[in-house]
């Protein structure tokens, strides 16, 4: 029966004892049906709340099915002390329906129980998204989204910065991940790509006169998913002009901190946020994104073992890390930490035990001089019940992020990092080139279009593995929050910058015409950074990835079964942008 708009509409949440005794209409979706031997009641559920329905109507609820679109008109009445159900904030009251109008009917088999989706696996629960957005926790985080955006968009208006548009359509740019690129119809054979991000774009609005432009950035990254990446992500990209990176650490503390504060009651790390070179940060915590909630540390012991007469030590990268007043871990305990270290690539991990007498006890003991022993004790700072686990390899870089490794694991295991806190530290003075041996050569690290520390200087006299950039990583929990730098704005350094990665000046040309050409208009100083949307969301509601945070998400495998892509062109459509499928 169709229902009249005559009557009060309500939202099924915001229905109160206020209401009682009258007559009201309300729209949702069937959360759950009972039927109590001729007296049935309907659950139904919209955006604010549920709220219990009741009729004796068998005749009227016959075909009904959960999760079905309807409206209902009846009256609002208290409900039987015995009945009252403490856990709905509509607990205390019901609805007598006297009419029903199902708006859009269910099926009768659901793919999952929508009030407990986030149970199935994730595969399932994206192929019917729709669905799996109705569970109040999934679709919270969707809300909470929109409040961060909204949240974000009034800060930077009020920092002072203009909101630009940048294009999805644009040129393909080696900036270090894999494009998706776009046939052009019309140009044949050649092709358009969706930007990585939008960099070159916010560098040409520095250099336009700009003083400080935002936007919500949508970001599109050709690579293999993994909980901290998707192809599709969005940050808060921002640039300031004539500014220096402490300006950009300012700006960045109050956006971290204010946003955090506002939705999280968690414990927030103070501003100044803490500063660690990323040479400091991959020595002591084997990460470039260390979880500072974790009191353990990594030292360098390699020095102590330069001769040593334990030969897997001898001549190569050590690390220790100690952990004090667990001596009295059982067995089972310590071959838990060599089956995890087995795990990751290690031959196993060697540890000593620091008795009462200062002796020690361990898988390596016997193999330490006591000259090793003096000097662990002195640079560890050993004491009666601490441990000291050892990581070694050839390669300095492949045993700092090992060690990284069982740090993490131990701070885990140990239960030491506190979950109810933020903390927060930048990152600085990352190597702007690295050697790969694949290409047996020099690339850039990161982005080739940060300034090196000391320009032109620096780029004539030091050795390319010992050149920094003005870059920085916003790091939370071990997580990294943003990236950013002091850009290269002089021609001449971009120049040179590339000359030492192996490109001409024509490949410059090439590659970067936009740049290339507008730096040598008057461009200024500028500096920026893009704080990740989707990640900051998935920090403040606890979630293990970036998708439980994001609408419609690509699966884990990249494919978006639900709308059922990547899909088939038709042989017409692939003639129209000039491609043959081999």
């Amino acid at each position: 029966m169709k229902l009249e708009n005559k009557y009060r509409n309500k939202y099924c949440g915001k229905v109160t004892k206020e209401d009682i005794g009258k007559e009201i209409r309300i729209a949702g979706w069937v959360e759950n049906i009972r039927d109590h031997g001729g007296v049935i009641f309907v659950d139904v559920r919209d955006e604010s709340g549920t709220i219990q329905t009741v009729s004796n109507d068998e005749e009227m609820f016959k075909s009904l099915t959960r999760e079905s679109a309807i409206t209902m008109l009846g009256t609002v009445r208290l409900r039987d002390e015995e009945t009252i159900n403490v856990k709905l904030a509509t607990g205390e009251i019901e609805v007598l329906v006297t009419k029903l109008e199902v708006l859009g009917k269910a099926k009768n088999e659901l793919p999952f129980e929508v009030m407990t989706s986030h149970e199935v696996s994730e595969e399932v629960r994206l192929k019917y998204r729709y669905l799996d957005l109705r569970n109040k926790k999934v679709h919270d985080n969707i809300v909470l989204r929109s409040k961060v955006l909204s949240f974000l968009r009034n800060k930077m208006e009020t920092l002072g910065f203009t909101e630009v548009q940048t294009p999805i359509i644009t040129a393909s740019s080696p900036e270090g991940a894999r494009d998706f690129v776009i046939p052009s119809r019309k140009f044949q054979g050649k092709f358009y790509a969706l930007p990585q991000a939008p960099q070159i774009f916010k560098q040409l609005l520095m250099t336009s006169g700009f003083d400080r432009y935002y936007q919500i950035a949508p970001c599109f990254r050709d690579e293999d998913t993994r909980a901290d990446r998707t192809l599709e992500f969005y940050q808060l990209d921002f640039e300031m002009s004539f500014a220096t990176e402490e300006d950009v650490f300012e700006i960045g503390e109050e956006i971290f901190y204010d946003t955090f504060s506002n939705f999280s009651d968690k414990e927030i790390s103070p501003r100044p946020f803490t500063r660690i070179s990323y040479k400091d940060s991959m020595l002591k915590y084997g990460t470039d994104k260390p979880d500072l909630r974790n009191p353990l540390t990594i030292i360098d012991i390699s020095e102590i073992f330069e001769t040593s007469e334990f030969k897997p030590f001898r001549g190569v990268t050590v690390r220790g890390i100690k952990v004090d007043n667990i001596a009295d871990k059982s067995n089972s305990w310590f071959n838990e930490v060599v089956d995890y270290a087995k795990d990751i690539g290690m031959p196993g991990i060697g540890y000593i035990t620091v008795m009462d007498d200062m002796t020690f006890k361990g898988p390596i003991d016997k193999f330490l001089t006591s000259d090793d022993k003096e000097n662990l004790i002195k640079q560890a700072d050993l004491k009666v019940g601490s441990v000291l686990f050892f990581i070694a390899d050839k390669q300095e870089e492949k045993c700092a992020k090992q060690a990284g490794l069982i740090r993490d694991y131990l701070g885990e295991k140990l239960e030491l990092i506190d979950k109810n806190k933020y903390v927060f530290c930048i990152i600085t003075d990352f190597p702007m080139y690295e050697f790969d041996s694949d290409e047996d050569k020099y690339i850039f690290t990161h982005n080739p279009f940060n300034m090196p520390k000391g320009g032109m200087e620096a780029l004539n006299n030091e050795r390319l593995e010992n050149i920094t950039a003005i870059q920085y990583d916003f790091v939370c929990n071990g997580n990294e929050m943003a990236s950013g730098a002091v850009r290269n704005h002089d021609i001449e350094i971009m120049k040179k910058v590339f000359e030492l990665a192996g490109y001409s000046e024509e490949d410059v040309k090439e590659k970067f015409k936009s740049l290339y050409t507008a730096f040598q208009y008057g461009a200024p100083p500028h500096a920026g950074m893009a704080p990740g949307i989707d990640r900051i969301i998935m920090l403040l509601k606890d979630e293990p990835n970036l998708r439980e945070v994001q609408a419609f998400p690509i699966s884990p495998s990249g494919e978006d079964k639900m709308m059922g892509c990547p899909s088939n062109l038709t042989e017409q459509q692939l003639r129209e942008v000039h491609i043959k499928i081999r």
